[in-house]
């Protein structure tokens, strides 16, 4: 019985030294675009063993302290999941438990997904919420111990198409939110990052998604992100194994491209095996790629 207690009680040390500070509510009140907020979050398990949630109709920001005194660079985590699912843990509070150890204020995004039956202009829902975050933690700097010059965006998957629309498009007048500097990431992490929209190298399940099956032109272009980036886009690192089978590497090829070609830095890093959705797993090939973040944020955010 005494065995038992102490059991239990060691799981309840771990999980209480590994949970969030605190819970962020993004907006006051309904969120703009909601036809029903009385819908269940439903959280369960992938088919391929990851805790993932859909039904998200109360965005949130779910803060992950940094190690160490004074104010921070912050990171948005976008987790992926296709614009249909989320996969928070490993796309998301496994990657915040390690970047708030390296010293930075880690936030989890939870985000509304594109629902038709739950939000008016559902495809604008998710890029809402991430300048919202944005434009939060940095009304909040000071509260939060965050430097306000110094506010990332980082995104998996579609998480990562969603990390790039806030880092492209945040001069773009769209539904739903405001736009301009204080919506805008200083810097950019992506990892295995969905990008275009066009039909040769997208990512269908996604495209569809986010912009219906019969999207328009516009819509097309404006979401291929490849095609948004300015001298303004915000510094990059991108990860992308060379073996996805899920969402094509030339994607990243062809994002990393035109931030070349606007003369925007940035790092890209094309992994040899990894496949998609490695995360944070440890046990992947393709986990070397925290190493390489790891030094890229102490050479140009961490100083």
């Amino acid at each position: 019985m005494r065995l038992a207690f102490l059991f239990l009680f060691a799981m309840a040390v771990i999980f209480n030294s590994t949970a969030q500070d605190k819970i962020l509510k993004l907006y006051d009140g309904v969120p703009p675009g909601s036809k029903n907020i009385k819908t269940k979050e439903i959280r369960t398990i992938s088919d391929y063993g990851s805790p993932i949630l859909r039904n998200v109709t109360e965005p949130e920001l779910w803060h992950f302290s940094a190690n160490g005194t004074g104010n921070k660079p912050a990171i948005i985590i976008c987790p992926g999941g296709g614009y249909k699912v989320e996969a928070y843990e490993h796309e998301g509070i496994q990657v915040a438990e390690w970047l708030s150890g390296l010293g930075f204020q880690a936030f989890v995004l939870k985000y509304r997904l594109p629902d038709d039956a739950l939000f008016s202009n559902a495809t604008y829902v998710p890029l809402a919420d991430a300048r919202k975050a944005i434009a939060m933690i940095r009304e909040k700097a000071s509260e939060l111990n965050v430097n306000p010059e110094k506010i990332g965006i980082m995104g998996f998957s579609a998480g990562g198409h969603l990390a790039a629309s806030a880092s492209t498009l945040f001069n773009h007048q769209v539904p739903l939110s405001s736009e301009g500097k204080k919506v805008r990431p200083d810097f950019s992490i992506l990892v295995y990052p969905v990008i275009s929209m066009t039909s040769a190298i997208t990512h269908q399940g996604s495209k569809t998604a986010l912009l219906g099956k019969n999207a328009s032109q516009d819509l097309v272009q404006l979401f291929s992100l490849e095609k948004q980036v300015t001298a303004q886009t915000p510094p990059t690192i991108i990860f992308h194994a060379k073996d996805d089978g899920a969402v094509p590497v030339e994607n990243t090829i062809r994002y990393a491209q035109a931030l070349r070609e606007n003369n925007v830095p940035v790092k890209e890093v094309l992994l040899e095996k990894g496949g998609h959705g490695f995360g944070f797993r440890k046990e992947s090939p393709a986990f070397i790629w925290t190493d390489h973040l790891e030094q890229w944020l102490n050479a140009n955010i961490n100083q």
